[in-house]
């Protein structure tokens, strides 16, 4: 269920805006995103597994908070991830 190191990186060098970028709401989105996904594909094959389920409540608010700030300070940005990350259909 962990993102694998390579995986990371990879996400961290599509969403960084600079070279030592770790840190940015983008990055921070996207690997919250990306453990989301895989959470949820975990729940179609252990549907009473409620204690990761409460873990994915608490990313899904994570990220929400995130998304919220980043409306909040750069919305052009804000409008790039979702794009990027296929959210808000």
């Amino acid at each position: 269920m962990p993102i694998t190191k390579q995986k990371k990186q990879e996400l961290v060098k599509t969403f960084q805006k600079a070279n030592n970028d770790t840190g940015s709401p983008e990055v921070q989105i996207a690997l919250i995103t990306e453990r989301i996904n895989s959470l949820t594909g975990h729940f179609k094959h252990h549907v009473r597994d409620h204690h990761s389920r409460y873990g994915l409540i608490k990313l899904v608010s994570d990220r929400k908070r995130l998304l919220k700030y980043l409306k909040n300070t750069s919305p052009e940005r804000y409008e790039k991830i979702l794009e990027k990350l296929d959210l808000r259909k």
